[in-house]
């Protein structure tokens, strides 16, 4: 009898960092890149999750400020971390009982939803401005 042969190796951690501008179309072009990133690199499956949260995250950094933003995903191998950077200080507000067809404030009670942990942290010890918000989905 065969043996059965030996399961596919972890996928390798990586990372990417995309700079975008206070522009509207920002949104959509991260969600874009995120969706070819995780194909590119065998997790599709984490793509509608991914989207969805990252789109909240980098929503609130322009919605919320008046500077540029940062989108980073982090692959450790067996989990993903999505953050976005932007360079207002102020805590982002918790996430509220807001009503299902409200038109604002639902973006960080659906990060806490869909995400396997979320948090946040201010840049000012580091010689930045501003604060980075991340959450995290895991591979399975």
């Amino acid at each position: 009898m065969p043996e059965d042969p030996a399961p596919d190796p972890a996928p390798e951690p990586w990372e990417y960092t995309l700079y975008i501008p206070h522009d509207p179309r920002a949104v959509t072009i991260c969600r874009r890149t995120l969706r070819l990133i995780l194909a590119a690199h065998g997790l599709p499956h984490l793509s509608d999750a991914a989207e969805l949260v990252a789109t909240e995250l980098v929503g609130n950094a322009l919605c919320h400020t008046k500077g540029p933003a940062a989108l980073r995903l982090r692959w450790t191998g067996l989990l993903l971390r999505i953050g976005v950077w932007d360079a207002d200080p102020t805590p982002p507000a918790p996430p509220s009982s807001t009503a299902l067809d409200a038109e604002r404030g639902r973006g960080l009670a659906l990060v806490r939803t869909c995400a396997d942990g979320w948090g946040w942290y201010p840049l000012t010890s580091t010689g930045d401005s501003g604060k980075y918000v991340w959450c995290e989905l895991s591979a399975a």
